[in-house]
C-alpha cells in the first residue's frame, strides 16, 4: 500500500511539473507571438529615390530623370511594409531635378519651359493610400490633384519598390508638355521629321524601411 501510495506521489509530481512546463511553454509562445503582432515597419528618412522616365519623338525614346530631394513631412509606420507607406505624405522640390545630361543643357530648360509654366512649379507633393493590399497616390502637380494607382514589390521588408504611369493630361499639364515640346523641338523629332512630346511619363520610387 505504502509503495502504491509513493508511487502515487511521484506521479502527481511529475504531473505537477509536467502542466508548469507546458504553461511556462505556452507562456513564452503567447509572448512571442505578441511581440511578432506588435513589431512595426517604419520609413527611413532621407532614403527614398524617386527617377522617372519621359518620352521623345513618335519612336518614343526614353529620357530619364530623377529628384535629388525627397521630403517626408508625415509617417505613421505600419504592421507591415506596405502599411507603413499608409498615410504617407511627402513633398519634392522641383529644384532637385537631374537628368544626367552631360551637356547641362536639358535640366535648366524642364525647369523653365515644363516645371515653369505651371501652376505652384516649386512642389510636387503627395500622399499614399493603401487599401485591400493595393497602393495609390494622390499626387499633386500644376496645381491639381489626382489618384495615381501604383505597383508595389517588397525585397526581405526592407525596401518597397513602387512603380506607375501617369497621364500629365489628368493633371491639365499639357501647356507644359506642349511648351517643352516647342523648346526642344528639334530633339524632339523623329525620323519622320515629326516633333513629339509624349504626355506618358513612368514613375519608379525606392522606399527604405526599418523594423523595431
Amino acid at each position: 500500500m505504502k509503495k502504491i501510495t509513493y508511487a502515487f506521489f511521484c506521479s502527481l509530481v511529475l504531473l505537477s511539473f509536467s502542466c508548469k512546463d507546458a504553461k511556462k511553454n505556452q507562456e513564452v509562445k503567447d509572448a512571442q507571438e505578441v511581440s511578432e503582432s506588435t513589431e512595426m515597419f517604419s520609413i527611413i528618412e532621407d532614403s527614398s529615390k524617386v527617377s522617372f522616365t519621359a518620352y521623345k519623338t513618335t519612336e518614343k525614346v526614353p529620357v530619364s530623370g530623377e529628384f535629388k530631394e525627397i521630403n517626408i513631412t508625415k509617417s505613421q509606420g505600419g504592421s507591415t511594409p506596405l502599411e507603413a507607406l499608409n498615410g504617407l505624405e511627402f513633398s519634392i522640390p522641383v529644384s532637385s531635378l537631374f537628368t544626367n545630361d552631360p551637356t547641362g543643357v536639358r535640366d535648366p530648360k524642364l525647369l523653365e519651359f515644363f516645371f515653369g509654366v505651371m501652376k505652384n512649379p516649386e512642389l510636387i507633393s503627395g500622399s499614399f493610400k493603401v487599401e485591400d493590399n493595393k497602393c495609390s497616390v494622390d499626387l499633386t502637380l500644376n496645381g491639381e490633384t489626382h489618384n495615381l494607382p501604383l505597383e508595389h514589390a517588397t525585397a526581405d521588408d526592407s525596401k518597397i519598390t513602387l512603380t506607375g504611369v501617369m497621364n500629365l493630361e489628368d493633371w491639365n499639364a499639357m501647356d507644359a508638355v506642349n511648351s517643352i515640346n516647342k523648346a526642344c523641338e528639334i530633339l524632339h523629332t523623329g525620323k519622320d521629321g515629326v516633333s513629339k512630346t509624349w504626355s506618358e511619363v513612368a514613375l519608379n520610387a525606392e522606399v527604405m524601411l526599418q523594423k523595431k
